[in-house]
Order: C-alpha cells, then sequence, then structure tokens
C-alpha cells in the first residue's frame, strides 16, 4: 500500500461516512494531524486503529477537512490520476448523448465525478474553469494542461469567483488560463436554439448548463399557450417556449444587461418582437401586481435563485419558495402548467413538494404532480453523496 507520510487520524467511531464513500471529513472528526501538512496538500486518512480509510487534500481553514481524492490506498494522486478522471467523466456524457445535441455541457461535476472542488464546463471551444478547493488549487495547473489539450478546446478560462472559496482560505481568481483571450459574448447551441453566453460576468459559469433537459421538456407544452417565464436570466426557458410554438412570451428578470442579452438571443434565433416581452421587475412584486389586474397564463415557470445558502436559511427560504408558488398558481388558466424549481441543495425534495401543497392551499387550486424534474445527466448525482442532488422541480397542472 502506497502511504503518505501526512497523515489525518479521525476519532473513535468517525470513520462511518468515509466507509459508506462520502468525500468530505469534517474537523471535528479529526484526532489528531500526523506532519504538518501544506494546504492542497495530499494526506491519508487513517481511523483511530490507524487503517487505511482514504486519500484526499488538506484544507486546514475549512470545516471539511478533508475532501477525498481516491479510496484505493493504491492510487496515486498525480497528473495521470486527473487525466484519467476527466477522461473518465468526459466518456461518460459522450455516452449519454448530451454532447450531440449541444456544444455547452458541464464535462467535470466537482464530487460526483470523483474530483471534489473542480467545475469544469464547456461552451464551444472554450472551456470555464472553477477551482472551489485547496487540493483543485494545488493541481490547477496539471488540471488546465489536461483541458486544453482536447480536441477543439481553444480558450481555457478561470471563473474562481464563488464564496465557497472564501471558506477554503482561498481569494477569487478569475482570467485567462491558456489559449486565446475570450472577446465578447461566446455563441452556443442547445437542441437547436443558439445562445450567446458571458463567461466573465454571467452565473455560475456563464449559464444554467443544469436546466437543459427541462428547458426542452417545456417546449412540448407550449404550442399555442401564453408563457410567463420568471427568474427568465437570458431568455433560457423562454427561448424554448417560443420554440415549441408559444403564442407570446412574458420573461422577467430584473437586470438590465441580462435583459440586454435575452433580447439578442430573440434576435439570434429570429423570433419576431411581437411573440414576447421582456420586463425589468422584481418577480414577487410583480406577481403581486399580475394578479391585482386579473392575468393569467397557460404556462409558469419559476426558476428563481438559491434562496436558502445554509440550513439557518431553509425556513426563510421555505417561507419565500411558498409565496411565489401561492402567486403563480393563482395565475394559472383551468388546466395550466406550472413548473417550479428550487435550486437550493438545503431544500429537499420531500420539503419542496410539502411547500408547494401548502402553497397551493393557500392559493385554492387544485395541483396535481405531473412530472419531477432533476438537474441534466451532466450534472451527476453520486449515490454516496446526497449533496449532489440539488436542483429539484415539479411540474404541475
Amino acid at each position: 500500500m502506497i502511504k503518505h507520510t501526512k497523515t489525518i487520524i479521525l476519532n473513535k467511531g468517525r470513520e462511518q461516512s468515509l466507509l459508506r464513500r462520502h468525500p468530505w471529513v469534517f474537523s471535528g472528526a479529526i484526532a489528531r494531524v500526523v506532519g504538518d501538512p501544506l494546504p492542497g496538500e495530499t494526506v491519508d486518512v487513517c481511523s483511530q486503529d490507524g487503517s487505511f480509510l482514504a486519500r484526499g487534500a488538506w484544507s486546514p481553514h475549512s470545516q471539511i477537512r478533508v475532501r477525498v481524492w481516491t479510496f484505493d490506498p493504491q492510487e496515486t494522486v498525480d497528473a495521470a490520476f486527473f487525466q484519467d478522471r476527466i477522461s473518465k467523466a468526459i466518456a461518460m456524457r459522450e455516452l449519454q448523448g448530451i454532447t450531440a445535441s449541444t456544444d455547452a455541457w458541464r464535462m467535470v461535476s466537482a464530487e460526483a465525478d470523483g474530483l471534489p472542488g473542480l467545475i469544469a464546463d464547456r461552451y464551444g471551444e472554450v472551456v470555464v474553469l472553477q477551482s472551489l478547493g485547496t487540493g483543485t488549487e494545488s493541481w490547477k495547473k496539471e488540471i488546465t494542461d489536461i483541458l486544453a489539450a482536447l480536441p477543439g478546446v481553444g480558450s481555457v478560462y478561470e471563473r474562481s469567483d464563488s464564496s465557497v472559496r472564501q471558506k477554503e482560505g482561498l481569494s477569487y481568481a478569475q482570467g485567462l488560463l491558456h489559449g486565446k483571450e475570450v472577446t465578447g459574448l461566446v455563441e452556443v447551441q442547445e437542441n437547436g436554439v443558439k445562445f450567446l453566453v458571458d463567461i466573465k460576468k454571467g452565473h455560475k459559469t456563464g449559464f444554467y448548463l443544469d436546466q437543459r433537459a427541462n428547458r426542452f421538456l417545456v417546449s412540448h407544452y407550449c404550442s399555442g399557450a401564453e408563457v410567463l417565464n420568471c427568474f427568465s436570466y437570458t431568455g433560457g426557458f423562454g427561448l424554448f417556449a417560443l420554440k415549441g410554438g408559444a403564442k407570446h412570451v412574458v420573461n422577467v428578470e430584473d437586470a438590465a444587461h441580462l435583459q440586454e442579452i435575452t433580447k439578442m438571443n430573440m434576435e439570434l434565433n429570429g423570433f419576431p418582437e411581437e411573440r414576447y416581452t421582456n420586463l425589468r421587475d422584481d418577480v414577487f412584486a410583480l406577481l403581486r401586481k399580475f394578479d391585482s389586474e386579473g392575468r393569467s397564463f397557460d404556462v409558469i415557470i419559476l426558476d428563481p435563485p438559491k434562496f436558502a445558502e445554509s440550513q439557518g436559511q431553509v425556513d426563510k427560504a421555505a417561507r419565500g419558495y411558498k409565496d411565489i408558488n401561492r402567486l403563480a398558481m393563482k395565475l394559472l388558466r383551468p388546466n395550466g402548467l406550472l413548473f417550479t424549481f428550487s435550486c437550493s441543495g438545503w431544500i429537499k425534495p420531500d420539503l419542496f413538494q410539502k411547500i408547494t401543497a401548502d402553497a397551493a392551499l393557500d392559493a385554492g387550486r387544485d395541483m396535481k404532480i405531473v412530472n419531477r424534474l432533476f438537474q441534466d445527466a451532466d450534472h451527476p448525482v453520486n449515490l454516496s453523496i446526497p449533496e449532489s442532488l440539488y436542483l429539484k422541480g415539479l411540474m404541475l397542472r
């Protein structure tokens, strides 16, 4: 067995999560540290009796002190290790057919692909990298070289600007890592719809890739419909509603620059202005206004930002989700459809269903579940990591 001289010894009885292949070791589980590992350095994690449990990256400033690379005592963490993990992640997406329908997709999804802290999203010739932990930070050059060598990649751009880095003791990092400079917006296509993506200033790495399958689903239920697309970002659901034959779409977003990109996306796909309206407004306020005016819609999409960033915010978030769903349900016409989502990992699927059920009661509407919706397959869910399932939604009639 390969052994590292720097080792983390756990408190007695705290090895169960690792035995179940969960890749996080929290500070409270650690009895002592043998050696003096640097941030991001590879360490072995052992039980109280010295038995090997895992090998991972040391993070002294985070509550998650070790993020596990491997549970195999024979596996070495080196450049070849990252080459193998990234290659397997990409091969899985290709096998699932994702790359046949789009040139915008997630190549690596952190823990779910066995690479904690690493996000790699592809937008045409551009790969956007997020390094969210000390481990990926230590191996960033090697990871960049691997991504840059992939066929058709012209640029690797870093968007390590998530607040998660602060918890790891890391500062924000953004900029070109390899290749030609990225200027302007990047054009991509998804299931026949074109998008312009702002990889430098856009949310996440520029686009909500995890909603791909759900956008495509919505397009099948919008023929002849009047559609309200709330928290529209750059018009994703609205564009697919129009592709599916919607009579008219109202996109609601409170940021002017996002409205500008939405309009550009509409023009890029050849949709005439009379088929859509882009409103800059607060969604909660606008839904109340529409209710007072007696407005109604055939299809409503609610895809809000994350309402709960921590366990302590769950109750407040639940009230927000209930309020917004209640308001939307009141605007639905008979047999109308509501596509409602939560990307807050702290809001579990059963809680989200309860919230929407309470909203229906308060709205006085009889709602039925037509479909349960989740993140697309390039954002895989690892059975050993419940946290890897974060996006959940309901299609309600």
